[in-house]
């Protein structure tokens, strides 16, 4: 800045800084600056930049006592807020303006001296009128953005997030279904995914603290690189080694997460379900899966759910290929959000040779081998 005035006033300046600093007692810290600089100085073909910072460091030196020195002494925390964007020279302004700080100018040369205007960043902060000027330039460095908390519930499909978020955030729930169900995302954990297919299953249910001002995109962004985290190398692996891709993996973890209360049962449906998709089996490859079937059935009005009891006579009722009970195999896709725990029985089953089970009641289950013996826990639990 001072480079670009006319080249009396740089002569000026320099002239001045010198008789003050000498005056002050600072023709050592003169002579230390330009040992620092080198054999070379100004006549000898100093560079702009270097004779520029070397003058900053004269003023600033000179105004040490306003740097190190608050305004005032009253502690009450004080909100400010940097914007996207903004630079060293406006953020200066409006703190002098707010009575933070005696001099804009000396504030901007002392971010610019120590290279901390390049590392301001928008955010919003608390500051105090007892703190100095190089206390709020340093305060600056470490935005601190208004964050809310949100929760993903395991075995939640992508629509009750969405109302999770229409709820609890300024997200647009719309927008979130739209990225969610066509966005394209740059994600490890995505790479088998079919062309065409949604984020579902992928959104790893925990609790977050996001930035309020989070959007769609963002946040999803967030919820797979949990989910990568969480997806192990190993896991995949063995995943792999079941001749499973990813895709598939959690597709099967979804349909226990719907189907399991209890962890330790969650590997032994994990394998029932396995065992129902060899077609040499009594199921014939059928997974004939009530969370599938209530997947395509969708919310029903009547009950204000998602997730609504099916009952045995409903089974060809819907004709969709999530529809277990009239179509071979594994959906699809993932019908929700497993768990860690139903992520990893997907990929570490339960080796059995069930190929049926029924709720007891109780949250648990009681399996069995052939259909027969399933009828009868039937009739003992109903």
């Amino acid at each position: 800045m001072i480079l670009r005035r006319a080249g009396k006033f740089v002569v000026f300046f320099i002239v001045v800084s010198v008789v003050l600093t000498t005056m002050a007692g600072g023709g050592w810290l003169i002579w230390q600056q330009l040992q620092q600089i080198g054999p070379s100085s100004p006549s000898q073909g100093m560079s702009r930049d270097a004779l520029e910072m070397w003058l900053v460091s004269l003023y600033l030196n000179l105004h040490q006592e306003e740097l190190t020195q608050p305004l005032g002494t009253d502690d009450t925390p004080i909100p400010f807020s940097i914007a996207p964007g903004e630079t060293a020279g406006t953020i200066a302004q409006r703190l002098q303006e707010m009575g933070l700080i005696s001099d804009a100018e000396l504030f901007r040369l002392y971010v610019k001296y120590h290279n901390l205007d390049a590392n301001l960043e928008a955010g919003d902060f608390t500051l105090r009128a007892n703190m100095t000027m190089e206390d709020i330039a340093h305060e600056l460095l470490e935005a601190r953005f208004e964050e809310i908390q949100i929760t993903i519930l395991p075995g939640w499909r992508l629509e009750e997030i969405a109302e999770m978020l229409r709820d609890n955030t300024d997200i647009s729930p719309e927008e979130f279904l739209t990225q969610a169900r066509q966005g394209d995302f740059d994600s490890p954990v995505l790479a088998d995914r079919p062309l065409g297919t949604s984020v579902e299953g992928y959104l790893f249910p925990d609790t977050y603290r996001i930035p309020a001002t989070a959007d769609a995109r963002q946040l999803i962004e967030i919820l797979l690189a949990a989910f990568d985290s969480h997806f192990t190398p190993e896991m995949r692996q063995a995943a792999a080694a079941r001749g499973m891709t990813v895709y598939q993996a959690v597709t099967l973890a979804s349909i226990v997460e719907r189907e399991a209360v209890l962890d330790w049962e969650r590997p032994i449906i994990a394998g029932v379900y396995l065992n129902r998709l060899n077609p040499n089996t009594e199921t014939k490859g059928y997974l004939q899966a009530d969370p599938t079937f209530q997947y395509a059935k969708g919310y029903d009005p009547a009950t204000g759910k998602w997730w609504n009891p099916m009952g045995l006579e409903e089974a060809a009722t819907i004709d969709s290929p999530y529809n277990t009970f009239l179509y071979p195999g594994l959906p699809p896709g993932p019908i929700c959000s497993p768990s860690l725990a139903s992520l990893q029985a997907a990929v570490y089953p339960a080796e059995t040779d069930y190929l049926f089970f029924y709720a007891k009641g109780d949250g648990s289950h009681v399996f069995a081998r052939t259909y027969e013996e399933h009828l009868r826990n039937q009739e003992q639990y109903q």
